[in-house]
């Protein structure tokens, strides 16, 4: 399981508590924003589909209809405060490549701190380019699982999908990007329960970390980063073997 299959999966669990205190529902509403902006203005989620994934994201977690109204009108200006979006590049402990995505009003700021989270949890900021062609998109829908996973994951790897993993939660169904829709459809019209849909980087190959005291420091260092409030999603390219997880 790849490392970003690993890290949704503790990522998920770790949501739901989120949502909670409400950080979630700031790093979705930023998410329709930069959705909308990155869509040239389109509000209307079925002509904008990265505006629906978070829309979609937004309903799966029950926040608030005047949250997204909010984030909408800020997208279309009738709101101060601009925002931006930034892609961080690095490597973190053990050598692990990282991709954190990010949105802020305040790109100094932003970059300072990201910088500081890294060299303090053993990595190092890279400049563009220098780790990005490590992954590669793709569509990742998140599938309930049942009695039966083994039967689940046969089923769906007839329906013509790149990959399919198990995870202790659910079942991670991944796509080409330009297929996710109607991947999505084809699931549902096969009887799967589709959780969620994004798109995400997966790693093209992955780095084995064998020693538990490295495993600590790159899921802590995860954590960190992803707890970041201007953070929206973390992608890294390790693998931690299930044994050495728990």
């Amino acid at each position: 399981m790849s490392g970003h299959s690993k890290w949704a999966t503790i990522h998920r669990q770790k949501e739901s508590k989120d949502a909670r205190r409400g950080q979630i529902f700031t790093k979705i509403g930023n998410a329709i924003t930069i959705a909308v902006k990155a869509g040239g203005g389109i509000t209307d989620p079925e002509k904008n589909f990265k505006l629906r994934l978070a829309i979609e994201k937004a309903r799966a977690i029950n926040m608030p209809k005047e949250n997204i109204e909010r984030a909408l009108r800020r997208a279309q200006g009738k709101l101060a405060g601009e925002i931006e979006e930034i892609t961080y590049e690095g490597y973190g402990p053990g050598g692990v490549a990282i991709i954190a995505e990010a949105v802020t009003d305040n790109k100094n700021r932003t970059t300072a701190e990201i910088k500081n989270l890294f060299e303090r949890g053993g990595g190092s900021l890279t400049g563009p380019g220098a780790v990005l062609f490590q992954f590669e998109k793709a569509g990742l829908m998140t599938v309930k699982k049942n009695a039966n996973p083994d039967a689940q994951v046969l089923k769906i790897m007839d329906l013509g999908v790149e990959d399919v993993e198990e995870a202790t939660d659910a079942i991670e169904v991944y796509a080409n990007p330009q297929e996710t829709t109607t991947i999505k459809e084809q699931l549902q019209k096969a009887g799967f329960e589709v959780l969620g849909t994004e798109q995400i980087l997966k790693p093209k190959t992955t780095i084995k970390i064998k020693d538990a005291q490295i495993a600590e420091k790159v899921l802590r260092f995860m954590e960190n980063l992803e707890e970041h409030d201007d953070i929206q999603r973390v992608f890294g390219n390790f693998d931690i073997p299930d044994e050495l997880l728990e």
